[in-house]
This record gives C-alpha cells, structure tokens and sequence, in this order.
C-alpha cells in the first residue's frame, strides 16, 4: 500500500498520544491503532515507568486496546501507526496480531526490528509478513524523542 494523505493525520494522533508519556518520565512513543473503517480502535503511549511494566510500550498498550475494542486479537484488517521504529518484542506482537501494515515515524538504528537493526515483520520465515511505510513525519517524531533525551543528560 502506498503512503496515504491518513497517514501524517494518524502520526499526528500518535505524537499526541507520545506527548502524553512525558507526564509520567516515559520515553514519548505513542501508536495508534487504525481500524478497517479508518477509524481508531487503540491507542497507547510508553507506560513503562508508569505502570512499572517492562512490556508496556505503545504498540503493546495500542494493540491491546484495538483487540478489546474489537473483540478479537487477530487485527489482520488494521494498521498500526507508530512514531518510533519498533523494537523486537513489539515487531514481534506486530506479526503475531497478523497486521497488515505499519507506518513509521522515526527509524531507530540502534534497536528498530522493522528494517534497521532487524527486520522482524518482513523475515520470510515468519508466519506473516508486514508492509512498512517509514519516515512519515519523521523530523517530528525524532525532534520529541532528542528533546526528551536532551533533558536526561
């Protein structure tokens, strides 16, 4: 699928949802989670601290919300919007929720799985595979997360 005009508007959402992780010390990642109708079914930002929960970044909290919203945890008709490049364990949720397209902000070259460290969601052993569109609105997305580390050196 091609990159669509939604998708800045869905980035925007989730630099929303990021911002909200400030309040609590939580790195600014926000995802939200785009149902076939186009409307959002979940939405999550980094609850690590928050929650003192080691799975609690905001695909992981996004997806959970998306399945309880729509009763099922197979999302094999909805898109994941994300303003960082995920890490492996959510790569791996990704896949496993069988979604079929994920749009990225920032790339993480030191721990992103959906490309630059590893390519989780398009390894061809894996059960499914997921289209990635990356870099939409990117300069944002990597702006909140240098000002945010910034502030913690």
């Amino acid at each position: 699928m091609a990159e669509t005009d939604d998708d800045a508007r869905w980035m925007g959402l989730a630099l929303t949802e990021a911002r909200r992780a400030l309040a609590t010390g939580d790195v600014p990642v926000g995802a939200v989670v785009v149902g076939p109708d186009g409307v959002p079914v979940g939405v999550g930002h980094n609850a690590r601290e928050a929650d003192g929960d080691p799975t609690a970044h905001a695909e992981l909290v996004a997806l959970r919300a998306a399945a309880a919203t729509l009763g099922r945890w197979r999302l094999d008709d909805c898109t994941l919007v994300v303003t960082l490049e995920p890490c492996v364990m959510c790569a791996g949720a990704t896949v496993l929720a069988r979604i079929p397209r994920l749009v990225l902000g920032a790339w993480d070259p030191k721990a992103g799985a959906c490309g630059s460290q590893w390519d989780v969601v398009r390894d061809r052993r894996s059960l499914h595979r997921v289209e990635v569109k990356g870099g939409i609105r990117e300069p944002e997305c990597a702006a909140l997360l240098r000002t945010f580390f910034a502030t913690r050196r």
